[in-house]
């Protein structure tokens, strides 16, 4: 990789231990998804809901405390961030969720990295980005990939999976598309403005959409808080901070190379805790799409930061 070729000086090293970290948060997703659904019944469009929500208040809170001016945005902006929180966040945590649940941590987060390939696609339809060789091959490891590790080659278990699938198919769309509104956002506005209001328009567009004893596990099971706010403070929170940190010394496309080692330490997760095997044709199919992810994002492409 290019960022190994040279000696790196401190703040390098510091910047990816800290791009690391954000990647390990980022990995417990799945894990804290399965135990607060399995474990405390909370529904995929709850969990959604109150990972968005309780984060946007502590964001917000935060900005309101230290730097409230971060919290001005122009009308133009707030619009952005309206499609962004509804689509970015309100989308693509319920899918996420939905795909973890209905399938298993280790296909949802592989069939999550297929969104550096529908950004690639996006870019050429939408800005007319060139798809040269490089691109088109690592479209095709990407999906192919995807198309192993939904055990396409077995009819019955695909048909089986099918609509745990299409979440995470819908998951890796929606960040794509995540990414794009980042891409356009963070240029006018810092990454805290954007993480803040975009947790809080998901937050909002998820609301009314709520059962209301689909919140009982809070108060009947106390316990459930400790896992919410693992999924709060870790992956949504503090990998954010840690990833936006190490950005700092870190070229953002060597970052998200580095990042793509979450899904291999949510699946050693999904593993070791749950128990969750892959067969050796979807293994090869999960190396696939990551080897897809990081050709991509090593070309410095319109790819995922996360």
């Amino acid at each position: 990789m290019v960022f190994l070729r040279a000696p790196m000086n401190q703040s390098a090293l510091r910047g990816y231990l800290f791009v690391v970290i954000a990647a390990m948060l980022w990995s417990t997703i799945g894990l804290l998804v399965r135990v607060l659904h399995d474990e405390y019944g909370l529904p995929a469009l709850t969990l959604a809901f109150l990972r968005a929500g309780v984060a946007a208040i502590i964001a917000l809170g935060v900005l309101v405390l230290a730097r409230r001016d971060q919290l001005r945005v122009t009308r133009r902006g707030l619009g952005l961030f309206v499609v962004y929180g509804v689509i970015g966040i309100g989308a693509f945590y319920w899918l996420y969720a939905n795909a973890i649940i209905q399938t298993s941590v280790t296909m949802a987060v592989v069939l999550l990295y297929t969104a550096p390939a529908f950004v690639t696609l996006i870019a050429w339809r939408v800005w007319g980005d060139a798809l040269d060789a490089r691109k088109l091959g690592a479209l095709a490891l990407a999906f192919g990939g995807c198309a192993l590790v939904a055990r396409a080659y077995d009819p019955a278990q695909l048909s089986l999976n099918l609509i745990g699938i299409l979440f995470g198919l819908g998951a890796g769309f929606t960040y794509a598309l995540f990414t794009i509104f980042s891409k356009m956002i963070v240029e006018r506005y810092s990454p805290w403005t954007a993480l803040t209001y975009e947790l809080l328009f998901g937050a909002l567009f998820l609301a009314p959409l709520q059962a209301r004893d689909a919140f009982a596990p809070l108060l009947t099971h106390p316990q459930t808080w400790l896992f919410l706010l693992g999924l709060v403070f870790g992956p949504t929170l503090g990998a954010i901070w840690f990833f936006t940190a190490g950005l700092r010394s870190v070229p953002a496309s060597n970052a998200s190379i580095v990042a793509t080692i979450e899904p291999v330490m949510a699946s050693v997760l999904a593993f070791v805790i749950l128990g969750e095997r892959l067969e050796v044709l979807q293994m090869i199919g999960g190396g696939m799409v990551i080897g897809g992810a990081v050709w991509l994002n090593a070309g410095g492409s319109r790819q995922v930061d996360q």
